[in-house]
């Protein structure tokens, strides 16, 4: 349903409410693990569509003098592979195969296939010298400067992105605690906040999270209106400082809906209708359903990234002005959560979307915020009693444990209880020093219980690619607990095993 139009509400000052951006931005540990169809292949279009863009964005508006613009979630591992020696050698080889991809597209008889082999080419040219310019020494070396300046929130998470409930205790631990420390390394502050890998929660589990120094994070909407709690503010996690935020499902489906929203417009360029050669895109949507497709015309997208950034910003409005009018003595606050990967990559106008977007917003008199300034200005409501939950099918664990993963399930408790069996031993040895062994067997085992390979499996999306993913991190985990020596200490290679230890904190 399309708000009021935007119109006449533009150039107004005074603040109606706030809105909290929050994007995820994940992937598994890739690098080094296949290239097609899942594999390297998976980070290098993320990178070059997605992220490349979007630091664009924030770092155009945040040199405008824009603060608290946006909550970006970028998980340990994620952050690891933008960072890496080899990531970053094959994303400049990637940038300049996509322009050979178009280069061959151009040898194409057809006008439509021409066209966009020029669109292309120009693109390609563009991320290339984007990412010379700015990249080659990692992706956190862009990131930090928007923190430094308060532009941007960094969300941290668990260095794996394991799902927490169905880990031991202590292992769900050490993998946050690694995951936070992580991230000092990089950008050289400890994130408060983080996103929780699939917003997995069960009650207790924010017992852990405040131990690591966690004061925040989003849960699936769902988890708080069962609670009956409304969205429209944070939530102490039963009798803990742990506030929980969670998105606004209405205003967020705007975006994310596959049926009715904004990327499935007409004009909007089709992810799925590829040139079978080169894989490059040159349709419009025309029709989600329909497989003939119109010639895709940038003009007719970017006027269709106008006129619903607008319907967005009008729909935030009315949002927040309904809450005034429910409760005047709150402050109204509206939070949209989306994968980062959704904008530029799945969709390919999505960048500019945000970026007319933050234009828009203080002209309407809504106020962006990040999670930590909405906690800052107190915006929560209290206490909530939140049971079992995450944001896949069922809203339950079934995506994690369910029978088709009961396999994997197994293996990883298993897995975990090797582990902890051997750091345990080591320790009543009396062994102080750090043991690489150890080590290595605690990364290999935090890459096996990536909570991706399940949801692969249970999707049945690259399922064999995640299983094979899974058993062999725990085959290697496991032949270095039984003597194997160590190997490459990539990603995470400042893990301490020591820190499994009981009562190490």
């Amino acid at each position: 349903m399309r708000a009021r139009p935007l119109g006449s509400l533009l150039g107004v000052h005074e603040p109606v409410g706030d809105l909290a951006v929050v994007l995820h931005a994940h992937l598994p540990w890739v690098t080094g693990h296949g290239v097609w169809p899942v594999g390297e292949e998976w980070l290098y279009q993320a990178w070059a569509e997605s992220y490349l863009p979007l630091v664009e964005v924030l770092e155009r508006h945040a040199g405008q003098g824009r603060e608290q613009l946006l909550t970006l979630g970028v998980t340990p591992v994620l952050a690891a592979q933008l960072d890496d020696e080899a990531a970053l050698a094959g994303m400049h080889a990637w940038l300049g195969r996509w322009q050979l991809r178009a280069h061959e597209l151009a040898g194409r008889r057809d006008p439509v296939l021409r066209a966009a082999a020029a669109r292309e080419h120009a693109a390609a040219e563009r991320r290339l010298e984007t990412f010379e310019a700015g990249w080659l020494a990692g992706g956190s070396p862009r990131l930090r400067p928007l923190l430094d300046a308060g532009a941007v929130e960094l969300l941290g998470g668990p260095a794996t992105h394991p799902f927490l409930p169905l880990l031991d205790p202590r292992v769900a631990e050490f993998a946050l605690r690694a995951g936070l420390e992580d991230a000092v390394v990089r950008v050289g502050s400890r994130p408060s906040g983080i996103w929780v890998p699939e917003c997995g929660y069960s009650p207790g589990l924010e017992l852990t999270l405040a131990a690591a120094g966690v004061s925040h994070l989003c849960l699936d909407e769902s988890a708080l209106v069962g609670a009956g709690r409304p969205r429209s503010s944070g939530w102490r996690l039963g009798g803990s400082d742990v506030v929980a935020f969670a998105r606004d499902l209405p205003l967020t489906d705007r975006v994310w809906s596959s049926r009715t929203g904004y990327p499935v417009g007409a004009e909007y360029r089709d992810f799925h209708a590829r040139d079978e050669v080169t894989g490059l895109q040159a349709w419009a949507v025309t029709s989600p359903h329909s497989p003939d497709k119109a010639p895709y015309q940038p003009e007719d997208a970017a006027k269709a990234v106008v006129r619903d950034a607008e319907d967005f910003v009008a729909a935030v409005r009315e949002n927040l002005f309904a809450q005034q009018r429910a409760d005047r003595r709150r402050q109204p606050l509206a939070v949209v959560a989306w994968d980062a990967e959704l904008f530029g990559h799945w969709w390919h106008e999505g960048p500019a979307f945000l970026d007319t977007v933050f234009s828009l917003l203080p002209q309407a008199g809504v106020r962006t915020t990040t999670l930590a300034g909405a906690l800052a200005r107190g915006q929560v409501g209290g206490n909530a009693a939140v049971g079992p939950t995450s944001w896949g099918a069922g809203k339950d664990f079934r995506v994690w444990a369910g029978d088709q993963v009961r396999d994997l399930r197994e293996d990883a408790d298993a897995l975990q209880r090797e582990l902890l069996a051997a750091v345990d031993g080591a320790e009543r040895a009396g062994c102080l020093d750090r043991d690489l062994r150890l080590d290595e067997a605690a990364r290999e085992t935090m890459l096996a219980l990536s909570s991706d390979w399940a949801f692969m499996v249970t999707r049945d999306s690259a399922a064999d690619y995640g299983r094979d993913r899974a058993f062999a991190h725990a085959g290697r985990a496991r032949a270095v607990l039984g003597g194997a020596a160590p190997g490459a200490r990539r990603p995470f290679s400042h893990l301490d095993a020591r820190a499994l230890r009981r009562g190490s904190r």
